[in-house]
């Protein structure tokens, strides 16, 4: 998936990364990874010392595939400790029709999938490596709606930024309210399942309770571009948005 990767800045050492599997909610594992220097000089070690921002990736309907992890790899590369999370207690759908069942069964569980991803900030805030201040959250499609429904869930726990990839919009501005940091948001305009219209009062809805947001609606792509697996991968699109994606994660962790 190189299409993914932000421009690769010459290194005098590469970036090596430390992954594990960890239980972080009840007996649910996530995929944990972040990056170690190879090589390392004197300021690069100090440099290692210093607390990383934290990021939870969330996966799209799927399932914590892997391609979700090579994703999680991939940004844990930029400086990032990465937990990507699972909300199927560890089944990955073969199908859209098994897919579809698992994303029905977390809708209809509500309380217990915003309990899992808070368990996850906590624990990615428990680690030494991580400044407990600095930890984002990030996710595609059905990713996407739990991204914003933990910033919605956040206010005794605030998060430092989130990212959405062509989620379903809130377009509620007392439900917003409770969010005070940065939204990136990323949608195609062909998308079928978000309509245009639906995005522009997403906006409307963050701009009227300030909060900070870059919103962007991609012309000509649909429902989930940014997958290469996917029918509507859109390789260019979706190498933009990651690189705004990496530009935004940048200025607020």
């Amino acid at each position: 998936y190189n299409i993914y990767s932000s421009n690769n800045n010459t290194q005098e050492a590469p970036t090596r990364l430390n992954n594990s599997s960890v239980i972080y909610y009840d007996n649910t594992t996530g995929y944990l990874v972040y990056p170690e220097l190879a090589n390392n000089t004197q300021q690069q070690q100090q440099q290692q010392q210093e607390p990383m921002p934290a990021v939870i990736m969330i996966h799209e309907w799927l399932g914590l595939n892997e391609h979700i992890k090579n994703q999680a790899d991939i940004l844990a590369k930029e400086g990032y400790v990465v937990l990507a999370v699972d909300l199927y207690g560890g089944e990955v759908a073969a199908d859209s029709n098994r897919a579809m069942e698992l994303t029905s069964s977390v809708r209809n569980n509500s309380a217990s999938a915003i309990d899992n991803l808070q368990s996850a900030v906590n624990y990615v805030k428990s680690l030494e490596m991580v400044d407990g201040s600095r930890i984002a959250s990030l996710g595609w499609c059905f990713g996407g709606d739990w991204s914003l429904q933990l910033a919605l869930n956040s206010s005794e726990n605030p998060l430092a930024a989130i990212v959405i990839y062509y989620g379903r919009p809130v377009t509620d501005t007392a439900s917003l309210s409770g969010i005070d940091w940065p939204i990136l948001g990323i949608f195609g305009d062909q998308d079928q399942a978000i309509s245009v219209e639906s995005v522009k009062q997403f906006t409307s809805a963050l701009n009227a309770s300030g909060i900070t947001n870059e919103i962007y609606l991609y012309e000509g792509v649909g429902h989930a571009f940014a997958n290469p697996s996917g029918d509507s991968y859109a390789p260019k699109e979706t190498a933009d948005a990651w690189q705004k994606t990496i530009g935004f994660l940048r200025t607020y962790l």
